[in-house]
């Protein structure tokens, strides 16, 4: 029975042990009402000691296979060459450093690092049983990330879309303008409102605000458009939507605007599904991934 450990790092640090296909113990920093902690104030340092040391508990259970670690950014062979949303992780050679400081504990195993929101997208293809189909997954949180299952070469990036070219949409945390993550993040809906909570403004919009209800519509739209670009690169096919944003999406509206942005027969038959309780998902996938 394979036994491998699933790492997440995203707005708190998770670590799970995957045995087969299946997530047993999940340990998390903060832990759950806990201290409040941004994990942008950590240096990379502390992140890859706190990584180790949910490490060392879990090893406790039973000898480990492999480990597997997904963090935002564009990631090549586990050097993390750009991360907007964790900053202080940008140029870490993180597969080696965290390869290190394993092996310091004496646990010297294949270790890979991988995007998480790619992690993500190979435990949806687990879960469903699609690993012989393309699986494509929105991340929508603070940021927007990106999620192919299988990955392929490249940067896929595609938080970071181009969907309008208004050259006053300049709110995305990479600084681009007109960026899909500059209308859909947390981040840049705060920016956006200042006095507001995103939850507030699909509220109000719920309630009448005509301010709210068309940044809702442009909302839908951005993503609309995001995904659009890549049916008419990939083909169509199921795109799920995860994280704590995934809540405000209206899976209708989002079709609708979709339709009105695709429109050669064969690229038809997109669908979309939102996703719960995504980091799990996403630890299997890390996991699973490490023993390749």
């Amino acid at each position: 029975m394979a036994r491998s450990i699933g790492v997440l790092a995203t707005r708190y640090i998770w670590a799970g042990v995957v045995e087969d296909a299946t997530l047993g113990t999940v340990l998390m920093y903060p832990e759950p009402g806990g201290e409040q902690l941004d994990l942008k104030s950590l240096p990379s340092e502390e992140i890859i000691a706190r990584i180790c040391r949910h490490i060392e508990v879990l090893r406790r259970e039973g000898p480990i296979d492999s480990v597997g670690a997904g963090v935002p950014g564009i990631i090549r062979r586990g050097l993390i060459e750009e991360s907007p949303n964790l900053g202080q992780l940008k140029g870490l050679d993180m597969v080696n450093r965290l390869r290190a400081a394993l092996r310091a504990m004496g646990l010297d195993v294949p270790v890979i690092v991988m995007n998480d929101a790619d992690a993500l997208a190979a435990g949806l293809a687990l879960r469903y049983g699609a690993l012989d189909r393309i699986i494509r997954v929105w991340y929508l949180g603070d940021g927007v990330g990106f999620g192919r299952y299988p990955h392929g070469e490249g940067v896929w990036e595609a938080g970071h879309s181009v969907v309008t070219l208004d050259p006053k949409e300049r709110f995305c945390g990479c600084g681009g303008a007109g960026h899909l993550e500059g209308i859909v993040g947390s981040r840049a809906m705060r920016l956006r409102f200042l006095d507001m909570e995103p939850d507030e403004v699909f509220a109000a919009a719920r309630t009448g605000d005509r301010r709210a209800a068309a940044f809702v519509s442009l909302w839908h739209r951005a993503i609309a458009a995001a995904t659009a670009t890549s049916v008419h690169i990939d083909g169509p096919g199921r795109f799920y939507l995860a994280g704590p944003n995934a809540d405000f999406v209206d899976v209708n509206t989002l079709s609708m605007f979709l339709q009105d942005m695709v429109k050669m027969s064969p690229l038809q038959g997109t669908f979309f599904e939102v996703v719960p309780t995504s980091q799990d998902l996403a630890l299997i996938g890390a996991a699973m991934t490490s023993r390749k």
